[in-house]
């Protein structure tokens, strides 16, 4: 989404504990799209995913640069631990979950996202969740909001990537498409209706219901365990395989906290995770 000569150099080795700097070769051809770096520097669109064929997806770009709303505040009541926002955008989850002192980290390709989560106080880095990343099988939670089970337009790789990232039986939180559609595409991003007013390169994506989500989910070892709708976003929420051997768990509690946060308030106890 940014230019990888406009990109600020990854955090110093030691604060996330991944300090080599990934050559621009190996991010997704939307990283240097002007028109979602505006789009997140104004916080409003017109914004789209255009198809070849014409077809334009409206993004919801103010929703997205707003503060969580009731339905992101009840997806966010059913995190547990560590949490990692994939695709965290101008970081509004990210955000709200600092702010309840939870232990969170927002990941986006786009520079002006990571940015602006970061003013907003919420930690976030420059990088696609196919990159090394800290904590690997150590997140507790991994969230995919916002259509972003479409990154990479492969499903099950990205469902893959996933089981590496969580601990044993993990919780990935997903929203899906409200219909039922199992689509792998090419777009560009563009805000405007019309003919693109310059070449873009293409990237894959994917527009995936909860039916196709879930049955590429359990072809791959993972268990569904809920589905719901609200707000007209469409949700499910699935555990990662259990492995026999669990990765050995750096993180130290600074103090007892449930895995799951109470429902009725903000979390007063925070913690932080050694090995980062």
């Amino acid at each position: 989404m940014d230019r990888p000569m406009d990109r600020p150099m990854d955090r110093p080795e030691g604060e996330f504990g991944v300090g080599e700097p990934v050559p621009p070769s190996a991010r997704p051809a939307w990283d240097d799209a002007d028109p979602y770096t505006r789009a997140l520097r104004t916080g409003h669109g017109p914004l789209f995913l255009r198809r070849a064929d014409g077809w334009l997806l409206p993004l919801e770009v103010e929703r997205w640069c707003a503060r969580a709303d009731a339905v992101d505040l009840e997806i966010l009541g059913r995190c547990e631990g560590a949490v990692l926002d994939i695709g965290c955008g101008p970081g509004r989850l990210v955000a709200e979950l600092a702010g309840q002192g939870r232990r969170v980290l927002g990941i986006d390709v786009s520079a002006a996202a990571v940015n602006r989560t970061e003013r907003l106080g919420g930690p976030a880095l420059c990088r696609s969740v196919f990159e090394p990343l800290p904590a690997e099988g150590r997140w507790d939670t991994a969230l995919l909001v916002d259509g972003n089970v479409g990154i990479g337009g492969d499903p099950r790789a990205l469902l893959a990537r996933l089981a590496d990232l969580l601990v044993p039986a993990g919780l990935l939180i997903a929203e899906t498409v409200p219909v039922d559609v199992d689509e792998r595409v090419r777009v560009h991003l563009t805000d405007t209706h019309g003919t693109l007013a310059a070449p873009c390169t293409p990237f894959p994506w994917a527009r995936i219901g909860t039916r196709a989500l879930v049955r590429y989910a359990t072809r791959a070892g993972w268990t569904a365990v809920d589905q719901w709708t609200t707000g007209g976003r469409s949700f499910v929420a699935l555990r990662s395989r259990d492995r026999s051997v669990a990765p050995e768990r750096t993180a130290v509690l600074s103090s007892p906290r449930p895995r799951k946060p109470s429902a009725g308030g903000p979390v007063a106890i925070r913690y932080r995770l050694t090995g980062w």
